[in-house]
């Protein structure tokens, strides 16, 4: 062996061997969890139950930090260029997957520069409508609606939100027409949607339980491709004469920078799944309307490619023209 090649081969096993080290003292300090929304949402709330559970069983504090703003762009950039030693984590959503089709750049690659390291909670959308349009089914709501093109409106959370993706994609597959009405935040557009200002809405399961439970908000159905157990009785979207419509979500995940070493995301996948087998965890984030749905690895490795690709696909089916929000 030349001296060249035996220096080259010793250079790569003292690194392999310095990261083997890195991870069996891990973690030595705080771990910095980026949450790219403003604290006090499901989101924030979410990993914030997750982290501290975490950081009892590492023996150190998952400290959040709340990085909103550029939908969710900011917070996932600081992820994408921190050191990739396992001391910076990041909460995704499929915000990470819609943003390519969104925007003509971006500053990070969705699928490249970061590691899943697990899926926390999966949030399916429901189809929520005001209780003056008198309609309770799907079926219902589209014989209103071919009968009134147009005349229907509905509320976003923004342009290319998945609610209004959802919604656009909705329409064509039912061949009806409806208007957009897009709002900055859930409170508000929720708050409209009961006042009557406007129709319709998808919105996530943890905010709409005190709505339906009181007759405020009529649930027509479930995005997801089964009924979801926390509302076992919400017939989905696509048992009611739309079988094409099913979305499976991203949801919320734990993902590090790319290249973190391979022990440290094993360990941290670990802690996330244990953290979410505690009852506690589990019946609190079903009280907010969500299901525990921890990945393994391998099935980590996939979901960020498997969301943007339908999300790609929606986007084309749907015929929306996106352009940056300014």
């Amino acid at each position: 062996m030349s001296r060249l090649l035996r220096a080259v081969v010793l250079g790569v096993g003292a690194c392999l061997l310095a990261l083997g080290v890195a991870a069996q003292g891990y973690p030595n300090k705080p771990i910095r969890l980026i949450v790219p929304y403003p604290a006090g949402g499901n989101t924030d709330v979410v990993a914030r139950l997750v982290a501290a559970q975490m950081g009892q069983k590492l023996g150190q504090a998952i400290v959040i930090d709340n990085k909103p703003g550029a939908s969710t762009i900011i917070g996932t950039d600081m992820l994408a260029k921190a050191a990739p030693d396992g001391y910076t984590l990041g909460l995704v959503t499929d915000s990470l997957a819609i943003n390519p089709m969104f925007f003509a750049k971006l500053p990070y690659d969705s699928e490249k520069d970061f590691e899943l390291v697990s899926q926390l909670v999966a949030v399916p959308l429901v189809l929520l409508a005001n209780p003056a349009l008198n309609v309770r089914t799907v079926p219902e709501l589209l014989a209103l609606a071919r009968s009134r093109p147009g005349k229907l409106n509905y509320a976003s959370i923004g342009d290319g939100s998945a609610h209004h993706l959802l919604m656009e994609w909705f329409c064509v597959l039912a061949g009806v027409q409806m208007t957009h009405v897009p709002y900055k935040g859930v409170a508000p557009a929720l708050n409209d949607l009961v006042g009557g200002q406007v129709d319709l809405m998808f919105s996530g399961t943890a905010t709409i339980t005190q709505f339906t439970k009181t007759g405020k908000l009529v649930a027509l159905g479930v995005t997801s491709s089964k009924r979801e157990a926390t509302f076992p009785e919400m017939p989905t979207i696509g048992e009611q004469n739309l079988s094409r419509f099913e979305v499976t979500n991203l949801g919320f995940a734990i993902a590090a920078p790319a290249g973190t070493p391979r022990d440290i995301i094993v360990r941290l996948n670990q802690e996330i799944v244990a953290a979410l087998a505690q009852p506690a965890i589990r019946d609190r984030l079903e009280s907010m309307g969500t299901v525990a749905t921890p990945s393994s690895l391998v099935d980590a490795r996939t979901i960020i490619s498997r969301a943007v690709s339908q999300w790609a696909r929606i986007i084309k089916e749907s015929g929306v023209k996106l352009n940056p929000p300014g």
